[in-house]
């Protein structure tokens, strides 16, 4: 059996436009000046409460911290029951190599996500992706990525071993992730980190089209 593991935010979903205005909500909503475009997007990936303290000016505590992971939940809470799928929309031909890989008996699939169990839960609802994954790994219960403990997680419930699995993302995070779990990396160029961030990945691609022969490549079974 192989796994291939995928990251969701810039890499299954184009969720920047309500991560933008949540956060500018959140910060707005502080009396803070809000982040650039571009620091919102390098964070995206991780745990929100690391994000935020990434993301914040110096002098916010942690009750000011807090606060505004609470002000961006809301935000995206209200966002995601006003915009629906729309505001998180598949990036082209995701949604049919999903149906490719879920197609095959001997691939399993799982997601490894800096999302909450909630935001995770509505977006699959949202697209109608219920059944397809194997083990979703959420923020949650995990420390923030690139921790590799939601691809060992992924790992365990599967029954899978490292050699045999592929994490997929967007971002530097999720590569270092993968590569401290011992799983090799499919590093995705539509997403939020410029590609010379995605060095480390043992291969890239540009179109989700790619994503079969890549996974043969690392697989050795092209």
């Amino acid at each position: 059996m192989k796994l291939v593991i995928f990251d969701v935010d810039g890499t299954l979903v184009d969720s920047q436009r309500d991560i933008l205005a949540s956060m500018a909500a959140a910060f707005t909503g502080q009396g803070l000046a809000v982040p650039s475009d571009d620091a919102i997007k390098g964070i995206v990936g991780l745990s929100l409460p690391v994000a935020m303290d990434r993301l914040a000016p110096p002098g916010v505590d942690a009750a000011g911290l807090e606060a505004l992971v609470a002000g961006y939940k809301a935000a995206y809470a209200a966002l995601r029951v006003q915009n629906g799928a729309a505001g998180s929309p598949l990036f082209p031909g995701a949604l049919a190599a999903l149906d490719r890989l879920a197609a095959d008996p001997g691939v399993r699939l799982a997601v490894a996500t800096g999302k909450s169990r909630r935001g995770l839960d509505g977006l699959i609802a949202a697209h109608g992706l219920e059944g397809r994954f194997a083990s979703t790994q959420v923020a949650d219960d995990h420390p923030s990525k690139p921790d590799p403990s939601m691809v060992l997680a992924c790992l365990r419930e599967t029954g899978i071993a490292a050699g045999d699995a592929v994490m997929v993302g967007d971002t530097d995070f999720d590569i270092d992730m993968g590569r401290a779990a011992g799983v090799r990396t499919v590093g995705v160029q539509w997403g939020y980190h410029p590609v010379e961030r995605l060095a480390r990945a043992d291969l890239l691609i540009d179109r989700f089209a790619a994503l079969d022969a890549a996974l043969a490549r690392l697989w050795g079974t092209a």
